[in-house]
This record gives structure tokens, C-alpha cells and sequence, in this order.
């Protein structure tokens, strides 16, 4: 039915916000899945995932703080039955690029029964302007670990753009959308593009994996630390230092690079300490 609200899980998450604002811009109806919206989604009480898919035909899908996290996979597996059970026509999921466990999240999705489109994403342009990189940056230094390892760092707008699409046109099903940014850049480089956006020096500083918990904790708790420092240690080994085409396929144009990134942060005030 076309008056069917669409379900964002995640709706206050990086992707989901802007996944929500860009529905609503185009006039659709958007059921927001967070553990503070009526009706109540949370990953860790089952007994809220029915009442919130009935009567919801489409979804987009995110799991907080990751796919990588311990039982992600066995929730999203109990939860894919339970959309099934519901009604459920068409997941949108959000995976990682080069992680295990979400490539094991998407075969949960595949072998639902229900329609799908996944959108395999590399690491988010966002992190160093509303993540825990912000402060860092804020304090002139981009600490990383992974060494001279390039990233096809990707603009999640680019990656709300992918995911609006596949909820709202034909020829999105089915498909497995791997987004990046357009080329592949070292955090070295990530640091002189920054310097050179914000008009100060952002020096890079390669960092050991146990420094980089230890920066992550302090920002976001350990909770949080655990799950990206595990993802910093499988990914950033050079697996993923290639380009892919998953937004040139999903939208006819090409995904923004880190400098445009970058350039509509600082004018959107990201790095503002006021902020």
C-alpha cells in the first residue's frame, strides 16, 4: 500500500537521520525504529520488533554499533524471521565492507525470504566530522592506525542517497550495492586535505590498534571501542583499497569525493567548537 509508513531502524544513527530527512523531503511517510520512538525498537527486546513491523512493507535496516558486534548476526537472523512473519516486502540493509561478520549478516538477509538490496559500505567521511574523530581534528592531530593504508572513504549522504533509492524506485531488488568514495586516499592525505578545508594544520599521526580503543573509549566507551577497534584490525590491512561502483550503479553519477566532503562540513560549521 502506497499510504505504508517506511521503517528506519536507526533512525537517530548517521545514516538513518539522513535517510529519514530525505523521505520526508520527497512527502513520504517515515516510522522512525529507535529504543525512544512509539512504538519502541530495540535490538535487545524482541517483544518490540512485531508491533513496530506491522503494517510496514519496507525497511531500512542498521545495526547499532555494528554488524561485527557479538550476536549482531543471530538477532538480525531472529529479526528477518519476524519481518517475514509480518508482512515484510523489501529490507534495505546496511554492511560493511570487508568485515566477516556483516557479510555473514547479509546472507541472513538473503536467505530471508524477503526481498532485498545491500548497500556495502566503506568507512564513513562523517567519522571525522560528528564521530569520534571530530574532537582529534578539533585539537589539529587525525590519529589512525593502519599505517599507509588507502581508504575509498565515502560521504554517507552519498550513501542515504543509494539507500532512498532502493526504497523508492524499481530495479533496486535483488542488488548489492558496494559504496565508496572515488578514489582511494591514506589518512595522511585525509589530513592535508582537512588542513587545507579548515585553514590550520591537521597532522596525521599513525597510531598502534591499542592507542586507537583507547581514543575511541574515551569518546564513546568501550562498548563502542571494542566494536570499531575490532573493524579497524580486519579492515584496514589493504583489503579494501579499491574503488568500487555500487553509487555510479544505483544513481547515474559519481559519489562525492573527501575534499567535497570535507568543504561542506566546514561550511556547515562540523568543526565549529561552538558546535
Amino acid at each position: 500500500m502506497t499510504n505504508q509508513p517506511i521503517l528506519v531502524i536507526g533512525a537517530t544513527g548517521k545514516t538513518g537521520s539522513r535517510v529519514v530527512t530525505k523521505l520526508e523531503a520527497r512527502g513520504l511517510p517515515v516510522l522512525r525504529g529507535t529504543r525512544g520512538s512509539v512504538p519502541r525498537f530495540d535490538w535487545e527486546d524482541q517483544s518490540t520488533w512485531a508491533p513496530i513491523l506491522t503494517g510496514v512493507s519496507k525497511a531500512y535496516v542498521t545495526y547499532f554499533p555494528d554488524l561485527a558486534f557479538p550476536g549482531a548476526v543471530e538477532k538480525l537472523e531472529a529479526f528477518a524471521k519476524v519481518a517475514l512473519e509480518t508482512g515484510m516486502q523489501h529490507i534495505v540493509l546496511l554492511s560493511g565492507r570487508g568485515e566477516h561478520f556483516a557479510s555473514m549478516g547479509e546472507e541472513v538477509i538473503r536467505n530471508s525470504g524477503i526481498p532485498f538490496t545491500i548497500v556495502r559500505s566503506a568507512w564513513f567521511a562523517q567519522n571525522f566530522s560528528e564521530g569520534y574523530l571530530r574532537d582529534p581534528i578539533l585539537g589539529g592531530v587525525l590519529p589512525m592506525p593502519g599505517g599507509d593504508v588507502a581508504e575509498p572513504i565515502i560521504d554517507i549522504d552519498d550513501i542515504a542517497d543509494v539507500v532512498v533509492a532502493a526504497l523508492t524506485e524499481e530495479g533496486h531488488l535483488g542488488e548489492r550495492y558496494e559504496v565508496t568514495g572515488p578514489r582511494v586516499v591514506t589518512f595522511a592525505e585525509m589530513a592535508d586535505i582537512l588542513s587545507t578545508t579548515m585553514g590550520r594544520p591537521i597532522q596525521h599521526i599513525p597510531i598502534a590498534f591499542e592507542d586507537f580503543h583507547a581514543n575511541v573509549a574515551a569518546s564513546g566507551g568501550y562498548f563502542v571501542a571494542d566494536v570499531f577497534t575490532q573493524i579497524a584490525r580486519e579492515t584496514l590491512d589493504g583489503r579494501n583499497a579499491y574503488t568500487a561502483d555500487g553509487v555510479e550503479r544505483a544513481l547515474g553519477r559519481n559519489p562525492r569525493n573527501f575534499a567535497e566532503f570535507a568543504a561542506t562540513a566546514m561550511e556547515d560549521g562540523a568543526w565549529s567548537t561552538a558546535t
